[in-house]
């Protein structure tokens, strides 16, 4: 089985599958799953704008709609979550997750799949202590605050995620990073390439806590996420230490 990841897909499905296209004639292999994390962006028509956290000068429709009209088709199953760039007014109509368009599917608020005998799950959103305990309050039309708030993680779907402890959890997604989890890859490299991390990392704050709460719990075998627009590899020893260590 091969599965295909992405990072921030921001709307570009076009140029996803066109790689994804690619690499199965350059391998001569089939991709069976394409799993994205986050800022999918799944902009229908540009009425979705206004449930859109992100700069006017952003508000590119993209390549969605294509695939959510039919006039065109996915060319392998996709599995998504949501970031802080998504058109919150649609994803919030399916908060448990469902399709999307034919062959996308998303996870929802917190949501886990099986697929050819694989658990996946994920987590959308970012972590924002401000919003954590609430609930998801949030609905349209979104006044500037709650366009914001929407995407921002809740404990009620960390804790039913965390649930999933007594069974196997092969792959989980996240948008943002679990919370340490710079520590335990090369951070120094890390560093060089995006220095205003800086604080954050040595601090213990680059992350989402929940998140760490989550690799801690699942322990699953493997872990993506993005939102940081950086390409970084971790390797946690499960049952090992905290991934938040004190790097002083």
């Amino acid at each position: 089985m091969r599965i295909a990841v992405e990072g921030c897909c921001h709307g570009e499905l076009d140029a996803i599958y066109g790689a994804v296209i690619e690499t199965q004639k350059r391998t001569g292999e089939k991709v069976d799953l394409l799993i994205c994390c986050g800022d999918f962006q799944s902009l229908r028509s540009p009425l979705d704008f206004h449930g859109y956290a992100a700069p006017r000068k952003y508000h590119a429709l993209r390549t969605f709609h294509k695939y959510y009209s039919g006039a065109a088709t996915a060319p392998c199953l996709t599995l998504f979550i949501g970031g802080n760039h998504e058109a919150s007014n649609f994803l919030q109509e399916i908060p448990y997750g469902g399709w999307v368009a034919p062959n996308i599917y998303y996870l929802g608020f917190a949501g886990a799949v099986r697929f050819r005998g694989r658990r996946i799950a994920g987590l959308s959103g970012i972590y924002d202590e401000r919003h954590y305990k609430s609930g998801h309050f949030e609905k349209p039309p979104y006044i500037p605050n709650t366009l914001r708030s929407v995407y921002h993680a809740r404990a009620l779907d960390a804790f039913r995620l965390g649930l999933l402890r007594r069974s196997k959890v092969d792959v989980f997604l996240s948008h943002d990073w679990p919370a340490g989890i710079s520590m335990f890859g090369d951070y120094e490299e890390l560093l060089r390439r995006k220095p205003y991390f800086r604080e954050e990392v040595f601090n213990g704050t680059l992350g989402s806590p929940p998140s760490r709460f989550l690799l801690q719990t699942l322990k699953p075998d493997y872990w993506f996420a993005a939102h940081l627009h950086v390409k970084f590899a971790a390797l946690v020893a499960h049952g090992g230490d905290d991934p938040n260590p004190n790097p002083n």
